[in-house]
């Protein structure tokens, strides 16, 4: 990370300037005049022990982008069928690089897997996915983006001032300038693309350094990814998906995706028509889902590990492109 050390002066100067702006200037998008603003000062004040003017004075700094709704309202995973979502994730251009930091990164991979019990492909396939290995980590100001979707977007307001709370905590106590990190249109930050609670619950200084770094350390993310998944109750070793055939009417009464948290018994599933492999026992309960492959349909059974996947991103799609990206990580490394 690129440290802007900043102490309690210069977060008074960022208030007094915030504070000494023209009215037009000052009513801002995110100035008092917000209805949402002053319970979100008070509470900053009340459960953090922040000043009420520097975050008032913060928040006069941030701004609307009206590109990070949009981009929040139209995910990837929801307006593209699987065949050209997959596309974009799984490439040669993908997977050279992910071998590369493969190499690179190989002792912290390793460690990471006697530590946490997390396959070094799955922790590539996560940064892979989510960055491009730390080469895309997002433009967009954290502050912006979760003031943006903290005030802004409705659907999910609560969630992201939670956020907003975490981040401005995290800052603290990295003695960090909140403007200077920037991310996802989400909020989500670093290699690994951690929102401010993750890094607050996940994140570890996998290199002992003193400083828990997921921007510009790639040993520190790969152990916070790796802790997630840990976490999570990934289990090393186990698979993640297995591929259906199915026949005759009855076989979709038995799709549980998109509700994440269904479950049907692999019993119920063959008595539905699906056909799967004889290791699966009858009483398991699974996740399935069907992908449009472009010319096909694809039936596919979940295991507890794709549920795990779907903890860092709650799509479906998502966990799949991370767990064949894996898969084709691993079957490169062993050539």
């Amino acid at each position: 990370m690129k440290y802007i050390r900043f102490d309690r002066l210069r977060q008074r100067l960022i208030t007094a300037l915030a504070l000494c702006c023209s009215p037009a200037i000052y009513a801002a998008d995110y100035s008092s005049s917000h209805p949402a603003v002053e319970p979100f000062v008070t509470e900053m004040q009340a459960e953090h022990g922040f000043s009420t003017d520097y975050v008032r004075g913060l928040l006069l700094q941030a701004e609307r982008k009206q590109s990070i709704i949009d981009a929040i309202s139209r995910p990837a995973e929801r307006v593209r069928p699987w065949h050209e979502y997959r596309a974009i994730f799984i490439t040669d251009k993908r997977i050279e690089r992910g071998l590369a930091f493969w190499e690179e990164h190989r002792e912290a991979l390793e460690r990471a897997e006697k530590t946490y019990g997390v396959e070094p492909e799955i922790i590539l396939a996560i940064i892979g996915v989510e960055t491009f290995y730390g080469g895309n980590k997002g433009s967009h100001r954290v502050v912006d983006a979760l003031t943006t979707l903290g005030f802004d977007y409705p659907p999910r307001a609560e969630f992201f001032r939670r956020q907003l709370k975490a981040f401005l905590v995290l800052a603290r106590e990295q003695n960090v300038d909140p403007l200077s990190l920037t991310g996802s249109y989400a909020g989500a930050m670093g290699y690994p693309q951690f929102i401010p609670t993750s890094y607050q619950a996940f994140a570890v200084d996998f290199d002992e350094d003193g400083t828990t770094d997921i921007w510009d350390n790639p040993v520190d993310a790969i152990g916070s990814a790796a802790n997630y998944f840990h976490e999570h109750r990934w289990q090393h070793g186990a698979p993640v998906a297995v591929q259906a055939s199915v026949s005759g009417e009855r076989f979709k009464e038995v799709l549980t995706v998109p509700d994440l948290e269904a479950r049907r018994s692999v019993a119920q599933l063959r008595e539905a028509g699906w056909q799967l492999p004889e290791t699966l026992d009858e009483e398991r309960e699974v996740m399935t889902f069907e992908f449009d492959a472009g010319d096909h349909m694809q039936y596919w059974v979940g295991l507890d590990n794709l549920y795990v996947i779907t903890r860092y991103n709650r799509s479906v799609m998502y966990a799949m492109v991370v767990n064949q990206l894996a898969e084709l990580l691993r079957e490169a490394k062993q050539q």
